[in-house]
């Protein structure tokens, strides 16, 4: 499986930096795709570093091309992106895919991100409408994003988080298609997840929550 090349988006946010740390350290080999090389501190062998923006369709498809997986830790950044940046990075990687004949795509998202399936205790339901009251526009996109996925037919993940914790920590990791039950998850964590789910299998076209156990 190390023989794998990621294309990981999202590398120095704040669950992408260990998601990164995790890929090099288990010997993957990553291409990483950045806003701001000088936000990138890490230097490796296997790490390949391009700069581009994922609402550039041209500069998606180049970025993923001779990759076999795409992992997504977007998030709004810094300077903050358009508060659509999620559908228009999903629209783009998902169109890209289908052209290099890629199957395979796991994304980080909210707690916030409702499906079908689901049964949120009253908890998970005030986080939700908490986000929706005071982030409005990019808590909408985010619902988008997942809409879009639901209607593709390539193998994709879309992991639900709680408050993402940065360290390195690694604990049990709780998961539910219905209900976050824990109200944090260590950055290690994630990382630790998404490897274990690289090729697939469980979880697949799904939206599992995952939290410290």
């Amino acid at each position: 499986m190390q023989d794998l090349k990621i294309a990981l988006i999202g590398a120095t946010g704040k669950a992408g930096t260990y998601i990164l740390k995790a890929l090099l350290a288990q010997k993957f080999k990553v291409k990483a795709l950045v806003r701001n090389l000088e936000k990138l501190q890490v230097h490796h062998a296997s790490l390949e570093v391009t700069t581009g923006d994922v609402s550039d369709a041209q500069a998606v498809y180049h970025f993923i091309k001779g990759c076999d997986i795409v992992v997504s830790a977007l998030g709004m950044g810094q300077p903050a992106s358009e508060k659509t940046i999620f559908t228009q990075s999903t629209g783009n990687i998902l169109t890209a895919m289908k052209g290099l004949g890629l199957q395979r795509y796991i994304v980080i998202t909210g707690i916030n991100v409702d499906t079908p399936f689901d049964d949120k205790n009253a908890k998970t339901r005030f986080a939700t409408q908490w986000m929706y009251e005071n982030y409005p526009v990019s808590t909408a996109n985010r619902q988008k994003e997942y809409d879009i996925l639901a209607e593709s037919d390539l193998d994709w993940t879309l992991l639900r988080l709680p408050l993402i914790i940065q360290t390195d920590e690694k604990t049990d990791i709780g998961t539910s298609l219905i209900n976050c039950i824990g109200d944090q998850i260590n950055a290690a964590n994630i990382g630790q997840f998404i490897i274990d789910h690289l090729e697939g299998g469980k979880f697949v076209k799904q939206a599992p929550f995952i939290w410290n156990s």
